[in-house]
């Protein structure tokens, strides 16, 4: 049996094109029909953000953008009718901008105990659907007993920090590849791809890297 493609994805809970990638890429990889192995690596995009902002999306994205907030509302009004076209219903009006390293720390904590891809939809999901809060050490304990994670065990980990580090390496790796924006998808340390490009993209790039696997 041939060994799975590794695809190690860069991305940020806060970035609404994550969102909108992850969905596409999951279709690529059904197109595909092989195995796919994924693993999440953590990219703060505002690390700077305040844990509670105080102000409405248009508002963090017009001042973090310089851009006048009409502007910054066609952008999310673009985002969120993208966002639709692959099932995913955006509530700006909902959510809650915040600083996303606990995210990312709880996502390591997530992957030490194999269940990373189950916390990264419910992280996501969180954030642009639900409106929940997801830099507070309380709402991501919260959020990881929903899929099957010890919330004790998790708050506990979120409380003292336990993986920072692995959230810093992560963003050190990515400064090595020259990763300036997410999403960012690595096909078996080869193959670099930027953005949620479309689901037949990512095909044909895993159907690439299986044809130079089976070869080498």
């Amino acid at each position: 049996m041939s060994e799975p493609i590794k695809v190690d994805i860069w991305s940020d809970i806060a970035c609404p094109w994550c969102y909108i990638g992850k969905r596409k890429f999951e279709r690529g990889a059904e197109l595909f029909e092989g195995d796919v192995e994924v693993e999440y690596h953590s990219f703060e995009l505002s690390p700077d953000t305040p844990v509670d902002f105080e102000g409405s999306e248009v508002e963090f994205l017009a001042g973090h953008k310089r851009i006048p907030e009409h502007v910054a509302r066609q952008m999310i009004d673009r985002v969120t009718g993208i966002a639709e076209q692959v099932g995913l219903h955006y509530d700006y009006e909902a959510l809650q901008h915040t600083n996303t390293v606990k995210a990312h720390e709880l996502l390591q904590f997530a992957k030490a105990r194999g269940l990373q891809l189950e916390l990264k939809e419910r992280l996501l999901r969180a954030y642009f659907v639900e409106g929940r809060h997801v830099g507070r050490d309380e709402d991501l304990a919260d959020l990881a007993a929903d899929v099957g994670l010890d919330r004790d065990e998790a708050l506990a980990a979120l409380r003292q920090n336990s993986y920072l580090r692995a959230v810093q390496a992560d963003q050190d790796l990515a400064r090595e590849y020259g990763i300036q924006g997410v999403p960012f998808f690595v096909f078996d340390g080869k193959y670099g791809v930027s953005g949620a490009q479309e689901a037949e993209t990512f095909a044909n790039v895993l159907q690439q890297a299986r044809i130079e696997k089976d070869a080498s």
